[in-house]
């Protein structure tokens, strides 16, 4: 059925609402109380066309998730666009990305000054620069999606000041004109010993979302882990991905004659992160998906059995429930009963079994994210995986849960057994490239890095992304001279001094109380 410009626009409060997508007509009425980002999003494209701003951060598959019997029908282009459109924010989904504004930011204000604007890219010399660039160029909104941490902040606090308590023990007279820091994941060559660990809808950040994020990734040899909640479809991640490459290539093969140089570097290749749904189903399509696409290996993420306590997130919904008037909305809001994802995207019934058939299914190098103990490194390699991310989900998951380097030493004293047996990576709070080396010294093969990838797509664009992962690898390099090694291969645990770590960490004879 067709419907009028007229009788759309009567639906926009809370007893009926209705919005339009790519002129089609759906009735998100009984949504509201479980839309992630909060009834308030919703109701203020009530009655008009949501298309541009959905497009924003969605890809179209998140209208599979919206309840039996919502779509209405069809809606003329032209007459749609009578309707006009609200400025707003149409999110959810559960992912990862990026560093503080504050772990326990103030109350949200309902008016927002405008931003003076990012300083030039030039300004930015380290990671930390690029936050400071968003926060003067991103709303409010987004700087809190990208830099919230769960509870108080002290897991995403640890994962920062992990790094500082790890030092270095250099060794002089070594001969380091040349190093070379190139690596591998998962049998695939890597530039350097990081990839881009997986944030989702990076559309709330940049119109460019994911595909300006891999072009950038792309242009530098980066590998980049993709999450199962992306602003467009993981198709279209991937087209772009290979577009780039191919456009590189050909300006490769116009230099006649050309034989090696600093810009060689292998191509970069994407890694699938998944959530697994609480359908067999989806799950089941996002990894046949994800195969054809030419992902390649699957990362199941494993410290979700249900959502942390986004602090900051639940402050804004509750600011923006209650700018109109959504009382009881705002306390549910403030209780997280509207937070960042709905109820049945996560699994709480996840168990080790599970494995059999996602790996099946998979068929591919199979790694777990977000393995915060000694014991489940060890269940990860019994149950035939190929990797393993020590990872607390950017402080985003458990409170007061461990930092990535804690985790990995934890694995190197009780059970080294799996070092060499699975691929170990970590996450968490890195902000200098020469902090990589630490990792790769204790046994990790290589590092991920999230909130300063996004800050930068967020604030510059892919131009941003090229800057990031220029700093971080020449820190990395700097690092590696300084430290007195020529390749990753010399990076052993003697030349890092990680004793601060290691007497705090966790020991099974002191946990008997």
């Amino acid at each position: 059925m067709s419907l009028t410009t007229a009788e759309v626009a009567k639906h926009n409060t809370t007893s009926s609402c209705w919005i339009v997508v790519n002129g089609k007509v759906y009735d998100v009425t009984s949504y509201l109380g479980q839309h992630p980002g909060g009834a308030a999003i919703l109701l203020r494209q009530g009655g008009r066309d949501a298309t541009a701003e959905f497009r924003k951060i969605h890809s179209l598959d998140v209208l599979d998730y919206l309840p039996k019997g919502s779509f209405l029908g069809a809606m003329d282009p032209a007459a749609a666009a009578m309707l006009g459109t609200a400025s707003s924010s149409l999110l959810s989904s559960p992912s990862e990305p990026a560093s503080p504004v504050s772990s326990s930011p103030s109350p949200p204000s309902s008016s927002t000054p405008a931003k003076a604007g990012p300083p030039h890219i030039a300004h930015c010399v380290v990671l930390s620069d690029f936050e400071a660039a968003a926060k003067r160029a991103l709303s409010p909104e987004v700087l809190s999606y990208i830099a919230s941490s769960s509870n108080s902040g002290l897991s995403l606090q640890n994962n920062l000041s992990s790094w500082s308590r790890v030092s270095f023990r250099p060794r002089i007279l070594r001969g380091v004109r040349d190093v070379a820091p190139r690596s591998a994941i998962l049998g695939h060559a890597s530039p350097f010993p990081f990839y881009a660990t997986a944030m989702g809808l990076m559309g709330r950040g940049h119109a460019g979302n994911e595909t300006d994020f891999v072009r950038g990734l792309a242009r530098r040899g980066i590998h980049g882990l993709i999450s199962s909640e992306t602003s467009v479809s993981m198709e279209d991640i991937m087209a772009a991905l290979t577009d780039e490459q191919q456009k590189i290539a050909a300006a490769r093969s116009k230099q006649a004659g050309r034989e090696g140089g600093e810009d060689d570097f292998p191509p970069s290749q994407l890694h699938f992160q998944l959530y697994v749904h609480s359908k067999k189903s989806i799950t089941d399509a996002r990894i046949r998906r994800a195969k054809a696409a030419g992902f390649r290996s699957c990362w199941v993420t494993v410290d979700t059995p249900v959502l942390g306590k986004r602090t900051s997130d639940r402050r804004l919904q509750a600011a923006k429930a209650l700018d109109l008037g959504l009382d009881e909305a705002a306390e549910q809001a403030a209780f997280g009963r509207r937070s960042h994802v709905a109820p049945d995207i996560l699994d709480p019934g996840l168990s080790w079994a599970d494995l059999e058939w996602i790996k099946r299914d998979w068929g591919g190098p199979l790694v777990l994210k977000g393995v915060q103990c000694a014991e489940d490194a060890r269940l990860a390699l019994k149950y035939g995986c190929d990797g393993i991310l020590l990872s607390n989900h950017g402080g985003r998951q458990a409170h007061t849960a461990p930092d990535a380097l804690t985790t990995l030493l934890e694995i190197r004293t009780y059970c080294p057994e799996v070092l060499g047996k699975l691929e170990i990576f970590v996450d968490g709070g890195l902000r200098d490239g020469a902090d990589v080396l630490k990792a790769i010294c204790l046994g990790a093969m290589a590092v991920g890095v999230g909130r300063p990838l996004f800050y930068a797509l967020g604030t510059y664009g892919s131009k941003g992304v090229e800057r990031c992962v220029d700093i971080l690898s020449e820190e990395l390099a700097m690092g590696m001279r300084l430290l007195g090694i020529t390749s990753l291969d010399e990076a052993h645990s003697d030349r890092v001094n990680a004793s601060r770590i290691l007497n705090d960490m966790w020991r099974p004879e002191k946990s008997r109380l």
